[in-house]
């Protein structure tokens, strides 16, 4: 792996200024871009890992704290490793938060996150890919959907009700996607339930979007993170894998 400089930043937004992490290799060359959105826990050092990790296969990657009208991150208290006992309480917390992060909210803090991403001399030219875990996953899909134009390729991670019946559910952008789309689900998953996992496929094959989704058997919602009782060694790996082999293919 390529070494990499990390570091803090801010992103203006119309609605103020969102607190990132932007990592990228320590060479400084123009390097093909990654927005990557947090799962619901947040921009923490396990994520800024997770990102780095990315930068260090050859990307520059920024990953903004998407509910900074909240606050700084964290915006919660995190415990060091995040178990079962403990989320309740922190998604009691979150919970008002995330639901007050609206699709129109997402779409408008999408372009400032884009348009800044895209100016950075460590990003190269072009569209960039979008990808998202948990909430991430449905912001990833909603990003792609709004700016088609400028999103090369989108991949999402044990996501949760990305394709209800409610009228803005994310799946609903299918047909505005370009590039190539991969989705892993857990099958352990309650917030994605196989008839979601049926209409998520079935609304990116009738939009003719080139694409994969796989369930990753036995894995819990929330496989990848690290500090979390939900990390499923195996299933990480097979999503570093299938990650990284999407980017290769993008660029």
């Amino acid at each position: 792996m390529t070494a990499v400089a990390g570091t803090a930043v801010d992103i203006p937004t119309d609605d103020g200024t969102a607190d990132a992490y932007l990592t990228h290799p320590a060479g400084g060359e123009p390097r093909p871009a990654v927005l990557l959105y947090m799962d619901g826990f947040g921009l923490r050092p396990s994520l800024r890992a997770m990102a780095d990790r990315l930068a260090g296969a050859g990307y520059t990657v920024v990953v903004p704290n998407v509910l900074y009208r909240e606050g700084r991150a964290p915006v919660v208290d995190l415990p060091e490793f995040i178990d079962q006992a403990s989320r309740p309480k922190i998604f009691e917390r979150l919970g008002p938060m995330m639901r007050a992060l609206t699709p129109e909210r997402v779409e408008r803090d999408a372009d400032a996150y884009l348009r800044w991403l895209t100016g950075r001399p460590e990003a190269a030219g072009g569209p960039v890919a979008v990808v998202g875990y948990c909430m991430g996953a449905g912001l990833a899909l909603r990003t792609a959907g709004a700016y088609p134009d400028r999103v090369a390729a989108t991949a999402g991670f044990h996501g949760g009700n990305l394709a209800t019946e409610a009228p803005d559910s994310p799946h609903r952008v299918a047909g505005r996607l370009r590039g190539e789309v991969y989705f892993a689900h857990a099958d352990q998953d309650p917030g994605m339930p196989a008839e979601q996992q049926e209409r998520l496929e079935a609304a990116l094959t009738a939009a003719g979007v080139t694409h994969r989704c796989e369930v990753y058997a036995g894995a819990h919602h929330g496989y990848t993170q690290v500090d979390t009782s939900a990390y499923d060694e195996k299933a990480a790996e097979r999503h570093w894998e299938a990650l990284l082999d999407l980017l290769n293919r993008t660029w």
